[in-house]
């Protein structure tokens, strides 16, 4: 009867994408300690994470491969990578999220000192890790392949303890109507997360992303300090950050 349980429950989440601990309780008339339990069970088969307050499905939806991801428009992102290191200062604690831009920011950063990196990507661990002037603090968490990062309520709770100076953001569209939005739900939950968690908030999008949205909004556009793209912004984005101070830095 258990596994028959389990297997409901799990066929129940990645058919609804989520769930919340207290509405698995109801449909399937358990206990929450018999809920928790099972969840435990359920993420060790890979297909199912643990999040704030229940469950997500890990299997990523409409999630082009990073390695894809990284050749497209290269030349706009080592661009994009190039201004906004020009807001990172000596001393700063700065978040880098998984996006395939945020990611040549630290190429750029060869000439400041005491700064610290902090990121659940994979591939800007492995970059950040090339310079010896740079620290890094690796959040950990269940890897997640398709976009290269460590999600879920590890990595979620390595960030409620970090002061972090400037986060810099990807996004997979970008509206003034419904800010920053994201693809995947546990990459928006780390994205969220971080945003509470920092002083400032830079998003770094190249021109495609601007006037397109994703299905799950993770800041709005007047939580930014800056905007860094690779061409000059619509009469739209510009009329907005500069009603709202946010800097705008294109080539």
């Amino acid at each position: 009867m258990k596994i028959s349980r389990l297997n409901a429950i799990e066929e129940y989440v990645l058919t609804n994408k989520t769930a919340g601990i207290d509405e698995l309780c109801d449909v399937f008339q358990v206990s929450k300690n018999t809920i928790r339990r099972d969840l435990s069970e359920l993420e060790a088969r890979g297909r199912i994470a643990k999040v704030y307050g229940g469950v997500t499905a890990v299997i990523p939806e409409d999630v082009t491969p990073l390695p894809i991801r990284s050749g497209i428009n290269s030349d706009g992102k080592e661009q994009i990578g190039a201004l906004a290191a020009s807001l990172v200062e000596d001393g700063d604690t700065i978040f880098l999220d998984s996006g395939s831009t945020t990611v040549c920011l630290l190429r750029h950063l060869s000439d400041r000192r005491n700064v610290t990196v902090v990121t659940h990507s994979l591939t800007a661990m492995n970059e950040a890790a090339k310079y010896d002037n740079l620290r890094l603090i690796a959040l950990g968490g269940q890897f997640n392949t398709a976009t290269s990062s460590f999600v879920g309520i590890s990595a979620l709770n390595s960030l409620t303890d970090l002061c972090i100076s400037k986060a810099f953001m990807g996004a997979t569209g970008v509206t003034v109507e419904n800010g920053l939005s994201n693809t995947t739900f546990l990459e928006a939950e780390i994205k969220r997360s971080v945003v509470a968690h920092s002083n400032r908030v830079v998003l770094m999008a190249d021109h495609s992303k601007l006037g397109h949205e994703a299905p799950i909004s993770f800041c709005r556009l007047s939580n930014i300090v800056a905007l860094v793209s690779d061409a000059p912004l619509s009469d739209k984005f510009s009329d907005f950050c500069r009603a709202h101070t946010v800097r705008v830095l294109t080539p």
